[in-house]
């Protein structure tokens, strides 16, 4: 390997890291949004499900922006794993597409909405949410099962299936184990948001508990089958180093045991801050336990990279968003950190 070489394969790992860090904050930040998008579904005042959309209207977009950074990045370093991957997760990936808009047409309008339509308002908002969470969730099952690439030699490899082979059992397990997750995100992010004395906090805090343990659940059954489906993780999971990867889920346990206090003794934030801190731990060891694959069985970080050209290039011209927006995300969330009330609903 020459310097040149040496120097590319470090860009690439360092690209996705990068990668990995904006599909991570997408689902920790927009993922307490969608999950209070699909718990203003059971809500039934119409001024709190609205006060819901009020409560996530500073910093909902931002969040967002996230997922596209995330695209951007994907385009630029690893076009070929964007270009085959889209194709086989074109149906769901469109599904949540719709839901993303569905949510964001009914945020901004809704104060606009005749009262006879707000119901139905309220109701894209809530169904948008849980299309975009559901269909995300089987994306990602759909992704750590792989898929086939053709093999005709000098020829990019591309995607050779049906628009249908992303759903299985286990796709759309992960996709009903994401709305269970987000759920849960929504729960907590509607109780530190709302004053204490609100009926909706109430609300929001009496179904913490069973979702609570709805997703420990839900952790414990992907981490089964996933041991049982994915030789690359019975590889990592059950090797020489199986010591070492048994302190990750004693990590996440501890975690979830401090998230638990927290949520007990009403500091709504701590509680937040420490289900972000376990889902990151769960996504840093999923990331160490793919590696070096980006689509398990199928394309690997160094396989898939751009060439050296494209790759300083789109260094040169993106390197320094990130830091951005990860200081313009911080602020929006300093700025709009206040609890609010039902009131809030109307404008």
């Amino acid at each position: 390997m020459d310097t040149l070489t040496q120097i590319q394969t470090l860009v690439t790992f360092a690209w996705w890291l990068a990668l990995d860090l904006c599909v991570l904050l997408y689902v920790v930040l927009d993922g307490a949004d969608l999950g209070a998008g699909i718990f203003s579904l059971f809500v039934r005042e119409p001024h709190e499900r609205g006060a819901i959309m009020s409560a996530m209207a500073g910093t909902w977009d931002a969040n967002e922006t996230w997922l596209i950074v995330a695209g951007g990045v994907l385009f630029g370093t690893f076009p070929f794993v964007y270009g085959a991957t889209f194709s086989y997760l074109m149906l769901p990936l469109a599904l949540a597409l719709w839901g993303m808009i569905t949510r964001a047409v009914a945020l901004e309008f809704r104060h606009l909405a005749h009262q006879r339509w707000l119901r139905f308002t309220d109701l894209a908002f809530g169904l948008g949410s849980l299309t975009t969470t559901f269909f995300g969730g089987m994306a990602v099952g759909a992704v750590l099962q792989g898929y086939p690439l053709t093999t005709t030699p000098g020829q990019v490899p591309t995607y050779v299936g049906g628009a249908l082979r992303f759903i299985s059992p286990f796709s759309l397990w992960t996709g009903a184990a994401a709305v269970i997750a987000v759920l849960l995100a929504g729960l907590l992010f509607v109780r530190a948001r709302f004053e204490k004395a609100e009926p909706i906090r109430r609300q929001a805090a009496s179904w913490t508990n069973g979702v609570f343990y709805l997703a420990l659940v839900a952790v414990g059954v992907t981490l089964i089958v996933s041991a049982r489906l994915f030789p690359w993780a019975q590889l990592r999971w059950f090797g020489p180093h199986m010591w070492l990867w048994a302190l990750v889920p004693l990590a996440v346990l501890a975690v979830v045991v401090r998230m638990r206090a927290a949520m007990r003794a009403e500091r709504d934030l701590a509680a937040i801050l420490w289900f972000n801190a376990g889902v990151a731990l769960m996504a840093g060891a999923m990331l160490a336990t793919m590696y070096p694959w980006l689509v398990p069985g199928t394309w690997t970080i160094y396989t898939g990279a751009s060439p050296a050209v494209s790759l300083f290039t789109f260094t040169l011209a993106m390197g320094g968003f990130i830091p951005i927006m990860l200081m313009y995300n911080a602020y929006q969330i300093w700025v709009f950190r206040a609890r609010i009330s039902a009131l809030a609903a109307y404008h």
